[in-house]
């Protein structure tokens, strides 16, 4: 196979279930690793005394909040690596 016939071969788009899976799975894994770690060492009560001092926020809350931040944090990471990863030739049409 020449060089030109590899360059003009156009690789099939994943359904959007598929996509949208690799994306949010390994997100959601890495989101639930970095919540057990940080909680691990740190109580929710305490961050929220220093990060929220006007506000009243449970230890339930606390876990919620930080594990939809560390989420979407890590799903931000899989989307741009998703991105990166696309074929050329998805950009050169």
């Amino acid at each position: 196979m020449n060089a030109r016939a590899d360059h003009d071969f156009d690789h099939p788009r994943r359904p959007p279930a598929q996509r949208l899976g690799a994306i949010l799975w390994p997100s959601f894994f890495g989101a639930g690793v970095a919540t057990m770690v940080l909680f691990a060492f740190v109580d929710p009560i305490a961050l929220a005394g220093i990060s929220f001092p006007g506000l009243e926020i449970s230890r339930q809350a606390g876990y919620t909040i930080a594990f939809l931040g560390f989420w979407l944090g890590f799903a931000s990471a899989c989307t741009f690596t998703w991105l990166l990863l696309r074929p050329r030739s998805r950009f050169h049409r």
